[in-house]
């Protein structure tokens, strides 16, 4: 039995695919990883973007053994892992089935969807969306010009959502991330990179929360994950240790006087994790 089944959620326009280097570097630790694709994305472009059906397809992904109405077996620790409008989306999720997951790590999305910045955002969207090439030359340009050669192999691997945008945008801005975290019950990690544009509201996020931790990677912008990608599974092994760990505790305190009970392993990179710019509450 793996340690922890991990789910990864893709951020906007992008797909599966970039989570290709996460695959490799957390399936080597026991853990049974799979990075999804959203409506609207990757293998579903095309398929209409709304939030309901993106929580959908996360609670499948992360109970994919029980239906919607069974309840999960929780013999084995489900982290949820969002990047950018992953992250939103895992923060709804957690908020709406917390008997649905166990931990959550919330990476590029310190700031809440709305206002000016998201009118703005909106609005350079929709210019470059009147492109000839709806914003395909931009958008793998800009992904050259930050990212390395692996890393945007690992982008562009999975095509790019031109027509996803508008839906999404308007979507997302209808959830107030920081009301979904004060109704979280659950152990939660917000990650962001030192240079990231969204990390603008991450400590009135993390006081929303009732068990929070916030991870800031040197060094790293808003697609830490692929910038600093060691160091962002670090982060996500750490998560999982803990995650194992009061797993262990339950067992323990299930278990009859004097009974043996498993003890929590050591994850390599849990210390690297906790000590990547990782800031108390």
């Amino acid at each position: 039995m793996p340690r922890a089944r991990v789910v990864l959620v893709h951020g906007l326009r992008t797909s599966s695919s970039m989570w290709r280097r996460q695959l490799e570097l957390l399936g080597a630790h026991d853990l049974d990883v799979v990075a999804i694709d959203l409506p609207g994305h990757g293998r579903r472009i095309g398929e209409p973007f709304t939030v309901e059906a993106a929580l959908q397809t996360i609670d499948a992904a992360l109970n994919p053994a029980v239906g919607a109405d069974e309840a999960a077996d929780h013999s084995t620790p489900r982290l949820l892992v969002g990047l950018s409008l992953g992250g939103y989306l895992g923060i709804e999720f957690a908020a709406r089935k917390p008997d649905r997951l166990d931990g959550l790590v919330a990476a590029s999305c310190s700031t809440r969807p709305r206002g000016a910045p998201l009118g703005g955002y909106r609005r350079l969207s929709a210019l470059i969306g009147r492109m000839p090439d709806r914003g395909r030359g931009l958008n793998d340009a800009m992904a050259r010009l930050f990212l390395s050669p692996e890393a945007v192999d690992d982008v562009l691997a999975g095509g790019v959502a031109l027509d996803v945008m508008a839906p999404a945008l308007e979507a997302v801005g209808e959830l107030d991330p920081v009301v979904s975290l004060a109704a979280i019950d659950l152990p939660v990690w917000l990650v962001n990179g030192r240079f990231d544009h969204f990390r603008f509201e991450e400590r009135r996020m993390l006081r929303a929360t009732r068990d929070g931790h916030l991870a800031i990677i040197p060094g790293a912008t808003h697609l830490v994950s692929l910038i600093r990608p060691d160091d962002f599974a670090a982060i996500v092994l750490g998560a999982v240790a803990e995650l194992d760990r009061r797993a262990a505790a339950g067992r323990r305190r299930r278990s009859p006087a004097g009974a043996p009970s498993e003890g929590s392993p050591s994850f390599p990179g849990q210390l690297a994790g906790a000590n990547v710019g990782d800031v108390p509450a």
